[in-house]
């Protein structure tokens, strides 16, 4: 009871928090080659997934992952209800609302939609002409957008592009340091959160004239901790969770997780932790917003 208790009046004060430190979340360890579930600050599933860098826990309780080059929707009983293996690297999966998934394939530079019995269903390809391979660093996070286009984080060329239905290019902005995740917020902004390239980790938002509006960085919080800022989701209350990569060299205290809110305030940090090398991507269970 008292746990109830506690939980509905910090709810109130910092939900994400609470949930953080008391509830269920997955993630993406990048380093160990995992996906995992942590409850009460344990691993209590897990699953191999090499290079992954994106994680949701669905509706139905079950879990959609990359897996390097693939992507799994799995149960927590280790049945694979969704299966998509490719050549291509994969950093980006979505299921969409008409239940089919999205996909994006790095070197391939393939935008997909696959049915649940893995069916490509729809293909555009997004790249540059006479180009047959991207490379490895072509793609890491895409959305489709309810609109039926798709933000693409193009990490090599520090660009973040919008595509149409079609794969025409709509928008484009730069971004020095490497975007690796892209959010549409609901007032027609981006997040973005950005890697190493430059020695500038952040989160930026932009607004559709492609001008920063807000910012997040080294420059915002003690000792420089942030490293190389991968997953994130934004609420509706406009607090921001998201992971910090530590994996590009040796790195003492590390802090994998921090939450945020829009005045800049660390609500929350996941700290150094034994089951735990580096992160990669987040899924907070209490929340589907991502």
């Amino acid at each position: 009871m008292f746990r109830r208790i506690s939980f509905f009046i910090g709810l109130q004060m910092c939900l994400l928090n609470l949930s953080a430190q008391l509830g269920t979340f997955a993630g993406c360890d990048y380093s160990q080659g995992i996906v995992f579930i942590m409850q009460d600050n344990k691993i209590v599933w897990q699953h191999e997934a090499p290079e992954s860098n994106d994680i949701w826990m669905l509706p139905n309780g079950n879990i959609l992952f990359t897996t390097g080059k693939g992507v799994l929707e799995m149960t927590r009983q280790n049945d694979t209800i969704f299966h998509y293996q490719s050549k291509s690297a994969i950093f980006a999966c979505q299921r969409l609302a008409n239940g089919n998934t999205f996909v994006g394939e790095c070197n391939a530079g393939r935008l997909l939609e696959i049915s649940p019995l893995g069916e490509i269903v729809k293909s555009i390809s997004i790249l540059p002409e006479g180009v047959s391979d991207g490379g490895f660093g072509f793609m890491r996070n895409a959305r489709q957008l309810p609109n039926g286009n798709y933000l693409v984080a193009h990490y090599s060329n520090q660009v973040v592009k919008e595509y149409n239905a079609e794969g025409k290019e709509v928008w484009k902005v730069e971004v020095p340091g490497g975007p690796h995740s892209v959010i549409r917020l609901p007032n027609g902004n981006t997040l973005i959160s950005v890697a190493d390239m430059t020695q500038n980790p952040r989160i930026i938002e932009l607004n559709k004239k492609g001008k920063c509006v807000w910012e997040f960085s080294n420059k915002d919080i003690p000792n420089a901790p942030l490293k190389f800022l991968g997953g994130m989701h934004c609420f509706p209350d406009k607090k921001i969770l998201f992971t910090n990569w530590t994996g590009h060299g040796n790195v003492e205290n590390k802090i994998h997780l921090f939450l945020i809110n829009r005045k800049k305030k660390v609500l929350f940090t996941l700290k150094e932790h034994p089951q735990i090398q580096t992160m990669s991507s987040v899924y907070l269970m209490e929340k589907e917003n991502k």
